[in-house]
Formats: C-alpha cells, sequence, structure tokens
C-alpha cells in the first residue's frame, strides 16, 4: 500500500529522484531541452502546491508523471511541434539549393547527456527513447498521441494509468497507440534501441571521420558514410540522402584541411562531435554540433546544428585554445 506524504519536505526529498526522467520524458515531448526544464520545473512547482492533496492512492511517480504530461500538452498548445528537416520536406539533390537557415522555425534541440542522468551507466537505459531520430519522428506526431505513445511504450505504463494520467479511456489509449505505431512505421522509425557497434569501434569510425573531415579527404569521408546516410542542417532546412551527395554536397563547402577541428562530446546518449571553423583571424571558433547515429556498417546520420551558442551545455568551449 502507498503510504501518504507527511509533508513538503519529505515530499521534495523522495520527489527529486525522479527529475533525471522527467526531463527525458518532458524532452521527448516539446523536443527542447530549455522547455524541459521549463516543464519540470512547473511540475514540481505544481507538486509542491498540491502535495496536501496526494493521499498514496497511486505511486508518488506516476503522480508526478500526470502533473508532467500534463503542464506539457497545455504548453504544446501554444508551442507547437520541432521538427528536423528531414520532417518537414524531402532531400534535395542539388547542393545549389542548400541555403544556410530558414527564420521562424523551432527545430528540434539536442539533449546534453548530464541532464539525463547523474550516473553515465544510467543513460543507456535512458537513450534508447531520446534518441534524435525517435524524438524527431514523435514530434510527427498530434500532442496526445505522443503522450500516449511515450506512457504506454517508452516507459511502459499499463493503458489504465496512461488512461488516468490523461484523463481518457483505456480504449481511446488504445486507440491512440496504435495510430502513433502506424505513424511511427510510416516514417521508418523504430522504439526498439539501435544496434551501435562496441564503443572502441564507434571511437575509432568517429577518429576517422574526425581525420577525413579535417584534412578534406573526402574519399576517406567516402567510406566511412553508410550508402544510405542522411545529413541535416538546422536551421537550413535542405537535406541530403546517401553519401553520393552528402560528399558532392561537402565538396561544395570552404572546408580545405585545417579549415576545420572537431572535438569529441554526447548528445541524446549518442556520439558527437562540437566542429571548429578557422576564422580569417587564425582562431577556431565553435561552429556546429554534430550528432551522430552510427551501425556497423558506418555513419547512417549526421545531424549537424549550426548554435554555437549550445557547446557551453555540451562541455565544450566556444574557442579552441589549443587547435592542434
Amino acid at each position: 500500500m502507498n503510504t501518504p506524504v507527511a509533508d513538503a519536505g519529505e515530499f521534495m526529498t523522495l520527489a527529486q529522484q525522479f527529475r533525471p526522467e522527467l526531463m527525458a520524458h518532458c524532452y521527448r515531448m516539446l523536443g527542447s531541452p530549455e522547455d524541459a526544464e521549463d516543464l519540470v520545473q512547473e511540475t514540481y512547482l505544481r507538486a509542491w502546491r498540491g502535495y496536501g492533496q496526494f493521499e498514496g492512492r497511486s505511486s508518488l511517480r506516476l503522480w508526478l508523471y500526470r502533473i508532467a504530461t500534463n503542464a506539457c500538452l497545455r504548453a504544446l498548445e501554444q508551442r507547437g511541434r520541432r521538427p528536423l528537416p528531414s520532417g518537414l520536406s524531402e532531400p534535395v539533390n542539388d547542393p545549389a539549393q542548400y541555403a544556410p537557415g530558414e527564420p521562424g522555425t523551432r527545430w528540434l534541440a539536442p539533449m546534453p547527456d548530464h541532464l539525463l542522468s547523474g550516473d553515465p551507466a544510467a543513460i543507456v537505459d535512458t537513450r534508447g527513447g531520446v534518441r534524435l531520430a525517435l524524438v524527431a519522428a514523435m514530434q510527427l506526431l498530434p500532442a496526445r498521441q505522443r503522450a500516449i505513445l511515450i506512457l504506454r511504450e517508452v516507459l511502459e505504463f499499463p493503458a489504465t494509468e496512461t488512461a488516468a494520467a490523461l484523463g481518457t479511456t483505456v480504449a481511446a489509449v488504445n486507440s491512440g497507440l496504435q495510430r502513433a505505431r502506424a505513424a511511427l512505421a510510416a516514417a521508418g522509425v523504430g522504439l526498439d534501441q539501435i544496434n551501435e557497434p562496441p564503443e572502441p569501434q564507434r571511437r575509432a569510425l568517429l577518429d576517422r571521420y574526425v581525420a577525413a573531415l579535417e584534412s578534406a579527404d573526402f574519399d576517406a569521408l567516402h567510406t566511412i558514410l553508410h550508402d544510405d546516410a542522411i545529413l541535416e542542417m538546422p536551421p537550413s532546412l535542405a537535406w541530403f540522402a546517401g553519401r553520393e551527395q552528402i560528399v558532392r554536397f561537402l565538396k561544395t563547402l570552404p572546408c580545405g584541411p585545417g579549415h576545420f577541428r572537431m572535438r569529441h562530446t554526447s548528445a541524446n546518449g549518442q556520439a558527437a562531435l562540437g566542429q571548429y571553423r578557422c576564422d580569417a583571424d587564425g582562431r577556431y571558433r565553435a561552429y556546429s554540433l554534430q550528432v551522430f547515429g552510427i551501425t556497423e556498417a558506418g555513419i547512417t546520420h549526421i545531424v549537424a546544428f549550426f548554435d554555437p551558442d549550445v557547446f557551453p551545455a555540451f562541455g565544450l568551449p566556444p574557442m579552441l585554445e589549443d587547435a592542434s
């Protein structure tokens, strides 16, 4: 039997243990770490104010998820979804179609791993539900379908608890889940964890990618990319599918030997790199954060976020003091 919480201090002590997973939940719903943090704060504020009404008839975790989910649904009525370019248009074939930015679009943003858990080992259990391709596909779902999918399939809540959290019926939950699954299948994205190569092999592949990009060795880059690799570059609406198209596009950019330097990090439980560009004064400044999908066959997905302001959140400096 669940025991009622005695006072606000006890409540917050017990509730804080759920903060990382609530952060992941709100991120899946909203597609933005900043928005997710705001909604987690709102969740705890609402829980603090309402702790006297919590009588232990459900678990504290479920109660917090109920508050967080409904807070996200209210926020989505005003904020809308955050896609990646592949969710808005078809891939382009001509590098000349690339434009550096699309004003006004609220893009899906990368998630720093340290916000998901204070324990790096625990990220392994979370990252399957926050990998970029999956979160991007979730953004294409209507908000309530998204909530149902996350609660039922990612968090594995029973249909009865999901219905209670959303104030609906079990039949409506089952119907919404069926439609959400069909939409993900149509998008070619599954909920199963991607089978990445072991860490040494993954790191070796990324090191080859770094060497190829820093030396502008496009032949080497060609061997690292999967045949069906995808390159997305928000805020540009243009994206490229297939390694031939990707390499063709990269060859049009001013990226000779020494033009870029890369530094390792992680995002969304995936391998990531901070890309630094050599400016006119010879100094390397933050340029893009690249997040990678990797399989045994090579790099399958690169999302390059051209927003230097995100670098500190991923433990990356805004400028390299030592670019060697």
